[in-house]
């Protein structure tokens, strides 16, 4: 019998008021087709977790899931910002339940190229990584159109990240991430404490100290040109003192 080299893997993207990105980006992850090294087909699903958008982001999505998309694109409706880390971790529980293999996360602006999607699945499901990190930093400094003060302030923060919890990675705030589905059902999700930019690097410290195997794979960043950045600094913040929080805490697996 021949065997079945399907996976199943999906994308998850929060999104705020993001309708002049939404439908494209859906159409960019579902439009792509990958092979493998080992012969495997890939194509990508998307869960949209949104935050009550006011500017009908939630609405493009469902009408677009009344049509072509049907099967393939997803939406979790939140009444409200409750947070970048917590509509991943609604995210990651979904695509658990759901029994998908490989889960991404992604934003909606197009900052991360969807062409680097099937990269990041290459060097978790070929190469034997658990987690691959789409990063701004490991060749350098591949940022496209940002403020030189947020381009040094993102570049110094991930150094002093390092420094702090004494581990190599060059990216520890990235955005752009594939987990394979074991290690989010390994992490204790509800344990996760942070909500904003140092969600991004709990979740990878986590990993690291819970054995896992995480792989920095070269991207090129670009700011957004359509709709406004989520960006502050409350969530600057939060990371800089989170990281010394980070640095106390035990973790152990689910």
């Amino acid at each position: 019998m021949e065997q079945s080299f399907e996976m199943k893997n999906l994308v998850i993207i929060p999104t705020y008021n993001e309708k002049e990105n939404v439908e494209a980006i859906i159409r960019a992850v579902t439009g792509l087709n990958a092979e493998l090294k080992d012969g495997r087909k890939a194509t990508f699903e998307v869960l949209i977790i949104d935050d009550g958008s006011p500017d009908g982001t939630a609405g493009i999505v469902k009408h677009l899931m009344q049509g072509e998309f049907d099967g393939r694109l997803h939406i979790i409706e939140r009444s409200g910002k409750l947070g970048l880390g917590t509509a991943y971790i609604t995210g990651f529980k979904w695509a658990i339940e759901h029994r998908y293999d490989y889960i991404f996360e992604m934003d909606a602006d197009f900052s991360h190229n969807p062409n680097d999607v099937p990269r990041l699945l290459e060097a978790v499901a070929s190469d034997g990584n658990d987690v691959a990190v789409g990063s701004r930093y490991i060749t350098g400094v591949n940022v496209v159109n940002w403020p030189m003060g947020r381009v040094l302030m993102s570049y110094y923060a991930s150094a002093y990240v390092r420094t702090v919890l004494g581990i190599s990675l060059r990216d520890t705030t990235a955005g752009f991430v594939c987990y394979r589905r074991e290690v989010l059902e390994t992490i204790d999700l509800d344990n996760i404490h942070f909500k904003g930019y140092a969600f991004q690097i709990e979740m990878k410290y986590t990993a690291l100290r819970l054995g896992f195997k995480v792989k920095e794979v070269p991207v090129i960043f670009v700011n957004r040109e359509l709709g406004t950045s989520k960006m502050s600094g409350g969530i600057f913040g939060e990371a800089f003192f989170g990281v010394m929080r980070l640095r106390f805490m035990k973790y152990r697996a689910r």
